[in-house]
């Protein structure tokens, strides 16, 4: 893993951004946790980000607040995997130990909420 996709990989948030059939890039701030060579992503199944990763799994990532306001100029190219349902399950369980109790109440009420097919793990490796 290179030295600038580890360090993107350990920050609090991170902008996803995924690209439309056109080209053009739509951002998402999203918690991520690294695992070994990877970064695994949480999110709703039916997003629209899940569908551009479908189609394009060509992605960036760099280092954000919450609300999306971009930190450093450090971008990152990656690939983006949607995972199956042993993967997703470790994407939750690696992003509950990296946030804490706060991760570990939105998973668990997101599952009573979505269920276990409302949302989905992505894993990114470096491009």
């Amino acid at each position: 893993m290179s030295n600038e996709f580890a360090q993107v990989g350990k920050a609090q948030y991170l902008m996803l951004t995924t690209f439309r059939k056109d080209g053009t890039p739509v951002g998402t701030p999203l918690w991520a946790a690294p695992d070994g060579e990877k970064i695994l992503i949480w999110t709703v199944t039916d997003s629209w980000k899940v569908k551009r990763i479908k189609r394009n799994p060509d992605v960036t990532l760099q280092v954000c607040d919450m609300r999306g306001k971009l930190k450093g100029d450090v971008v990152v190219k990656g690939r983006a995997e949607i995972l199956d349902a042993k993967g997703t399950d470790r994407a939750r369980s690696v992003i509950s130990k990296k946030y804490g109790i706060t991760g570990l109440i939105a998973i668990k009420a997101s599952l009573l909420r979505r269920g276990k097919s409302g949302t989905i793990g992505i894993s990114v490796v470096p491009a």
